[in-house]
């Protein structure tokens, strides 16, 4: 092994490597025997393609080009595309209409071109005719409904309306009643949702509808009725995303498991799934103490039986009386679309994010911390030490290390194979993944600690993290650098301006300005500020005292900014104030613009230069010099 200092190790695992080799792997939905998938490939610009994957294992894709199967409901998006009897239903980026595609064949569009969005499609084969959630934009006001397509005359007849968000419709199996979920602002999908159900009439609209669970301060997720008609649903009631069941016949609602542990996830993006059924057994995905479990629940006994699985994360469940099909992730893996056999109980893997071997001498597996914060409580993180096999540093030198803030923050991080962490620890950087306080996959309670504390208790965790790892020994506390996107920016930006532990920064896509997001965002989210600072503009000043951008004479260390001109969510405006005003205060600032990305970069080029440009920063700040030649980054003040 040479001897060389950390951050200057030369590693095989390059950025070009990375976006070469790497694709999105998203929806899954099965259609009888045929496996279906979506897959975002940064080589096409970031284009979503659904692949299908027919019983004799033969793979296609169905999404000619230039579609993009992708949906911009709730700006996120999710639940793009649905299945039913081979035939294709998928909603197009570009102009945002529903098209249809049968064998193969060039899509049709199915809606007109209007202000009309669609995602989280059903097809009710009874009335020929999709049901889905829709979203009308019209001058500055949107308006979410659920609403039935035909598709005999494409006509659009709206089934629910009056509250500011739906999801999940589902149809009974014998396509006599729907369900779905609504909230209100300014609670999330997280915070409070109702499920209500209704029979359908001759006509295809809806009786009187029926709420039958959730409220103000319970989260339903995930409800779908059961081959024997009953209603399955995840609620929150206890503290804890456990499984329900609703008898349409009685009216009563009953516990199925009662579990510490997280059977649901926050309803960030629709289609979201952590479970099927395959007869009387419901197949499903968990999350405790931060890591996936997968087991079968009977539905008779209620018995949960864990299935052992080499995977620590599991997304997008979806069963059938043969197998069940995830998204599944280890720490030493890349993602894979992954088939589980229930009656040889053997695992096969469909599709894998990235067909590249890494040597395990470059892998730095991940190890679970619990560690000291404020309060006398403690929070979690992943802690990846550096890991090269043809380096090792001088005797007593202790590595630099990348705090990593997690985006949301109603949301987690998870030990899945992430290569964008091994392309610096194989360089010599020590990696801490947080999920501070208001994360998910450890219950209600964490959940809500960052009720009315953002910016204070996501930043004292990120920075208690490092300190306790450096007060340990582990890394050097004089190059601890921090970096998140999105509200992980918002964090990183808090955490540089309120605290001292920092040397460094990368914020991707951050807010930087509270009063700005709460008055120039969209809809899903515009009163999520209200549970996380408190209500605008009641508590303005909230929004003054926790905004980067109102203390930057706080601010003494550089920062490197990335963003996209089309986001929607956060608006460049946002980034570039904050760089305006380092720039004046005279501190080493670097700002990247990427045309076309939006909310997050889908292109190859743009993720490869966003990744070695926040290397290249930190070592012009360090004063270290890579082992690979890094395009420049302009940095001024430097």
């Amino acid at each position: 092994m040479a001897v060389a200092s950390y951050g200057t190790w030369k590693s095989p695992i390059s950025s070009d490597l990375i976006v070469a080799g790497t694709i999105g792997l998203g929806q899954i939905k099965l259609d009888g025997k045929t496996i279906y998938w979506s897959e975002s490939r940064p080589t096409e610009a970031g284009r979503n393609v659904i692949v299908q994957r027919s019983a004799n294992g033969e793979t296609i894709d169905l999404t000619p080009a230039p579609f993009n199967a992708r949906t911009r409901v709730h700006e996120y998006g999710g639940g793009a595309f649905m299945i039913a009897n081979g035939t294709v239903y998928f909603s197009n980026f570009a102009d945002q209409r529903l098209y249809q595609q049968t064998d193969g064949a060039e899509p049709i569009a199915l809606t007109p071109e209007a202000s009309l969005r669609y995602a989280d499609a059903l097809f009710d084969s009874a009335r020929n005719r999709l049901v889905c959630v829709r979203e009308e934009h019209q001058d500055q006001s949107v308006e979410n409904t659920i609403a039935a397509i035909s598709l005999t005359d494409q006509s659009q007849t709206v089934l629910v309306s009056g509250s500011d968000s739906y999801a999940f419709p589902r149809l009974s199996p014998d396509g006599s009643r729907l369900s779905w979920i609504c909230w209100n602002h300014p609670n999330m999908p997280w915070d409070g949702t109702e499920l209500w159900t209704a029979n359908i009439r001759a006509d295809g609209t809806l009786d009187t509808p029926e709420k039958i669970a959730g409220g103000l301060e319970e989260s339903i997720f995930q409800p779908e009725w059961s081959p024997d008609g009953s209603l399955i649903f995840i609620g929150d009631r206890t503290g804890w995303w456990n499984f329900y069941r609703w008898n349409p016949t009685t009216g009563k609602t009953e516990s199925l498991c009662e579990k510490a542990a997280e059977f649901g996830l926050p309803l960030w993006v629709f289609g979201m799934s952590t479970y099927g059924f395959a007869g009387n057994q419901i197949i499903c995905s968990y999350t405790e103490n931060g890591l996936s479990r997968f087991a079968s629940l009977d539905l008779d006994t209620r018995e949960l039986t864990p299935i052992a699985t080499p995977y620590t994360s599991i997304a997008g469940l979806q069963a059938c009386a043969d197998h069940a099909v995830f998204l599944g992730g280890s720490s030493t893996e890349p993602s894979a679309i992954v088939k589980y056999d229930l009656q040889t109980q053997q695992f096969e893997v469909l599709r894998r994010a990235s067909e590249l071997r890494i040597d395990p001498g470059y892998l730095s597996v991940p190890e679970a911390i619990e560690f000291p914060t404020e309060n006398n409580l403690t929070a979690f993180a992943l802690y990846y030490a550096p890991k090269n096999k043809d380096y090792t540093a001088s005797e007593g030198e202790r590595p630099p290390m990348l705090v990593k803030s997690h985006g949301g923050p109603t949301a987690s991080t998870s030990a899945a194979f992430n290569l964008g962490i091994q392309y610096w620890t194989s360089r010599g950087f020590a990696v801490l993944d947080v999920n501070y306080g208001g994360s998910t996959g450890y219950g209600r309670a964490y959940r809500e600690r960052l009720k009315g504390t953002w910016g204070i208790v996501d930043v004292d965790d990120c920075a208690n993290g490092a300190k306790y790892l450096a007060e340990q020994g582990k890394v050097d506390g004089d190059r601890l650098v921090i970096a998140g996107g999105s509200a992980g920016g918002y964090t990183t930006l808090c955490a540089l301006t309120f605290r001292n532990t920092f040397k460094a920064g990368a914020s991707y896509y951050g807010v930087s300005d509270l009063k700005a997001l709460a008055e120039d965002t969209h809809k899903f989210e515009s009163r999520y500020l209200d549970g996380l600072i408190g209500a605008y503009p009641e508590r303005a000043d909230l929004y003054e005292e926790r905004s980067p951008i109102s203390a930057v004479d706080r601010l003494s260390c550089p920062v490197i900014f990335f963003q996209g001109d089309e986001d929607k969510i956060v608006p460049p405006n946002q980034a570039e104030m904050m760089v305006d005003a380092l720039k004046q205060k005279g501190l080493p600032v670097a700002y990247v613009l990427f045309e076309g990305e939006q909310h997050g970069f889908r292109k190859a080029e743009n993720i490869k230069r966003a990744l070695d440009g926040e290397f290249y920063f930190y070592s012009r700040v360090f004063g270290f010099e890579p082992a690979d030649k890094i395009e420049p980054v302009p940095i001024f003040n430097l």
